[in-house]
Parts: C-alpha cells; structure tokens; sequence
C-alpha cells in the first residue's frame, strides 16, 4: 500500500536488525525519513541508517547511548518490548527523547477461551502470565503512566509473515525451517483440529507501513489497535496456498484438539478463531494492511527458497 508523499521525520527503531523492525527499517527508508537503529552490535546497521550500540538490558548504558545522541525523535517504533520492564525504560527515557513511541504489541493478550468473534480491542479478559500475559503487562504501564508530552500508540497483531523469517503459522508447524521440505516429500502437516482454527495474519511490510503512519497521527495517540490483514482464513488455507505455490498437494494429519491443549498449554491462545473487528484502525486514517495473503505468502516463499530453503 502506497501512502503518498510523506513529511521526512526523525525515527529511531529499537532492534533495527530484526524480522519486523527490519521491515520498519526499510520502508521508513524508502519513505524518505531520517533513520537511527539501536542494536547490540551482533549484526551490521542497515545501510542508511545511524547506528546505536546498546543492549537495552543494560538501562544506563541504554539511557547513556540515547542522551548522548542529541536527538529528539518524532517517533520510536519498539519492536522488542518483551517485559513490563521495557515499557518503563520507554516511558521514562523518550517522555524528553521523543514525540511518540510505537509498540508492537501481540493478539495473544487476549485470553483464548473468551476471545469473541470478531474480536476488537475491548476485552475484559486477558492473560496474566506466559507471552500474552507479559505483553499485556507491557501495554498496561504505557496505559497507567504519565508519558508528559509524549504520546504512545499500541499496535497488536497475530501471525506475522513476510520475508526474513520463517514459513508456518500455528502448531505444530510455527515458523517452520523444514517446512518445505516437508510439503515437498509428501509429508502430512500436523495441525490441531485439522487446521479450521481462523486466523488473521499481518504482512510484514503491511505492518510495517501502518506502524510509521501512526507517528504524528492524532488520532493514533495514546490508543491501543488490533491488526490484520484483508481477510481471515483457516489455518488449513494458510498452507493450502503455499501448497499451491510450491505445485504439490497438501495432505493433513489431524491432531485432537483437547489432548494437544493438555499436552501444550502454553500454545492455546493458537487454538481459538483469531479474526478481528478493524474497525477503529481503519478510522484512525493510517496505512491499513492490504495485501493479499496469495501475493504475501508467494513473495514469503520466494524468499525462503532464494536464501536457500528447500
């Protein structure tokens, strides 16, 4: 999706060297703006950008990187806040660093066994332990804090896909390296209840157009928003095309549902119809992901196959 011409801007990506950060890198290049990346220095900068060394675990090492680059940002996207820890350091760092901080946050928040269908942002029933719990965490101090002048914006998404990581969207193939190997050889794919689940998977690059449509965007301030892209499909859908893709059958092995959970229960909040109300991101005037699962997915598996997957 294309959203014209764009003011340039000052934004600093936190992780500028991973799957979804790398992608905000890119576009927020290709768009035009200025671009620092904080890193710990395992992987090279992006060309173009200014580079940061810091481990945000070391908070005044972190905090020192920050102040003495002399920046003031117009947006921080947080693509690895992970712990409720992490969100204090952005509250308390860039409320005088920056204009807005844009925090990838995760649908598992939501607690799988009163998940409504279709889901909006609005729940009163989240997790309180396990990834979910912790992002929930994450969003509540950004919720409970007095960020001053600095606004924040909540971006939730399911399964992410795109070029730079791995195929396969739900147990018992999530991010599956072999994966095409599988399909190719003829192998069943084990997908619990035969792979009916629904899910609403974001495009990397979808996501990372809407996350920089947010900086500056009045009407993305202090909101939390649930992603997707521009359809839902069950998860046997999701492999079923890249079957297509890849010119053989699909074959699936159904596992039981119920004695998967009991065997795994940490993977439920996959096994629940994951499909979303977009309605408050779409009035929110920003860059609605729009790409289509079959163009996403082959672009997915091209990328796969040309770095070398088989």
């Amino acid at each position: 999706m294309s959203t014209g011409k764009t003011d340039k801007k000052k934004l600093l990506v936190l992780g500028g060297t991973g799957f979804v950060s790398g992608h905000v890198v890119r576009e927020a290049l290709a768009q035009g703006h200025e671009v620092w990346v904080v890193t710990r220095g395992n992987h090279p900068a992006p060309a173009g950008t200014v580079a940061l060394r810091a481990d945000r675990k070391d908070r005044a090492e972190f905090a020192r990187v920050i102040r003495e680059a002399g920046v003031f940002w117009d947006g921080v996207m947080d693509c690895i806040c992970m712990e409720p820890d992490d969100a204090v350091q952005d509250v308390e760092l860039f409320r005088t660093h920056a204009a807005q901080v844009v925090m990838v946050s995760t649908d598992f928040v939501y607690d799988p066994d009163f998940i409504r269908f279709p889901q909006g942002e609005e729940s009163d029933h989240y997790l309180t332990s396990g990834y979910g719990g912790r992002k929930r965490a994450c969003e509540q101090v950004f919720l409970g804090s007095d960020t001053g002048a600095m606004h924040w914006t909540v971006i939730r998404t399911g399964h992410v896909y795109g070029p730079g990581s791995k195929l396969g969207g739900m147990p018992c193939h999530a991010r599956d390296a072999h994966l095409i190997e599988r399909m190719r050889a003829g192998e069943p794919l084990d997908l619990v209840g035969a792979g009916h689940f629904l899910q609403h998977p974001n495009f990397a690059p979808d996501l990372a157009r809407l996350m920089i449509s947010c900086i500056g965007n009045s009407r993305t301030f202090n909101e939390i928003f649930i992603s997707g892209g521009p359809r839902a499909l069950e998860a046997r859908e999701y492999f079923a095309i890249i079957a297509d893709i890849l010119g053989v059958p699909l074959k699936i092995r159904e596992v039981p549902i119920e004695a998967y959970k009991h065997d795994h229960p940490d993977d439920c909040p996959f096994l629940c119809n994951r499909i979303y109300d977009l309605t408050k991101l779409k009035q929110a005037g920003v860059a609605v992901p729009d790409t289509p699962i079959e163009e996403g997915l082959r672009m997915h598996v091209e990328n796969v196959l040309n770095a070398g997957g088989v």
